[in-house]
């Protein structure tokens, strides 16, 4: 639960991070008087100002006078301050026509995050759907040696996958164009996710027992449909960082691009949002992930009409405008979740 603080120090609090969202500079007294009419002398606010630090919420650079926000600070202002407002007809315009793409699922979400980049002004970043959100149009088969089968699976937006797996060796390649063919009867037009659940299903029933080629094919669907993908993430406008104050050091600017490489930090924080409803904001090392402290993630999933598929959102400094970037990613989600579920990407 957020600790309390009055009504005076929320306001006071809540001017400050708003100006130096604005600003970049440490915010004095005397500048919180001039901008906001909190009908307070500046020997009041530095008081306020000075009880804030002590709780936590501020912090004095040892060059100025003035104070900058904590991360402590940043979400309180997001759990119980920011006021976020709505975006206009011709912004959300600009987003419809900025994430159109007439080619595969791929290209789309491509779009997409350089839309985000260019329309926050930070990098955006787009988490395709993992292979058990994938819509099932086909499977096949192939004896390879004794034991080994390739499994080539292709989804309704016509990516295809291919997977090595060990199975029974006593298999011919005409049995398992037996089991190709129930399992494309049986499966087709489910998601993985309710493929699997099919199959376990299936696997209850005591009648497939006595079915050696519906055994079979269970077993070898089973391993096919083992998820040891790890998400692919698509990450545009990174150098956006470049420009931001905050990122002058050389060893910070190392961390951060090692993560847009690496991937794996940002692929945990995705994977979590994905498990929620509605915008998700992370702050680095609130959220113990050093490599990316000093940024925050602002995130919403999207869907078909098979549920919740991906994730999106935009990361930038912890001073990004909040009020501008929450309806952004809001928006965006929405609207490519209404394109996948009216089939307008060719994946359904």
């Amino acid at each position: 639960m957020a600790e309390e603080l009055t009504e005076r120090s929320q306001r006071i609090l809540e001017a400050i991070i708003d100006d130096y969202i604005e600003s970049g500079d440490p915010v004095g007294s005397r500048a919180v008087v001039r901008r906001h009419n909190l009908s307070l002398s500046p020997a009041t606010i530095r008081n306020v100002m000075a009880d804030l630090e002590e709780l936590g919420f501020l912090a004095s650079p040892h060059t100025s006078a003035g104070r900058i926000p904590t991360e402590k600070g940043y979400r309180y202002y997001l759990d119980c301050l920011l006021q976020v407002r709505d975006l206009t007809r011709n912004e959300k315009r600009r987003i419809e026509t900025q994430c159109h793409s007439d080619g595969d699922l791929e290209s789309l979400l491509q779009e997409t995050g350089k839309a985000l980049s260019t329309l926050s002004n930070y990098a955006g970043i787009v988490m395709a759907p993992r292979f058990n959100t994938t819509v099932f149009r086909q499977i096949e088969f192939v004896r390879l040696s004794s034991g080994r089968i390739l499994v080539i699976f292709v989804s309704q937006s016509g990516q295809v996958q291919n997977k090595l797996i060990e199975s029974d060796p006593t298999l011919t390649q005409r049995d398992l164009e037996q089991i190709t063919n129930y399992l494309n009867q049986t499966l087709s037009g489910l998601s993985i996710s309710e493929m699997r659940q099919r199959i376990a299903h299936e696997v209850q029933q005591e009648k497939a027992l006595y079915d050696t080629l519906t055994r079979r094919a269970l077993e070898l669907s089973g391993a096919a449909l083992r998820d040891d993908s790890v998400g692919k993430v698509f990450i545009e406008g990174a150098s956006s960082f470049l420009d931001q104050p905050e990122f002058a050091d050389v060893e910070q600017m190392k961390r951060l691009f090692r993560a847009f490489e690496q991937k794996s930090t940002l692929i945990e924080l995705l994977d979590r949002s994905q498990q929620a409803s509605g915008v998700q904001i992370f702050i680095g090392s609130q959220n113990n992930l050093s490599q990316i402290e000093g940024c925050s993630l602002v995130t919403a999933s999207y869907r078909n009409l098979h549920g919740t598929i991906g994730t999106l959102g935009v990361i930038g400094p912890n001073r990004m405008p909040y009020s501008k970037v929450i309806p952004i990613v809001d928006y965006t989600a929405r609207m490519i979740s209404r394109l996948l579920e009216t089939g307008h990407s060719k994946e359904k």
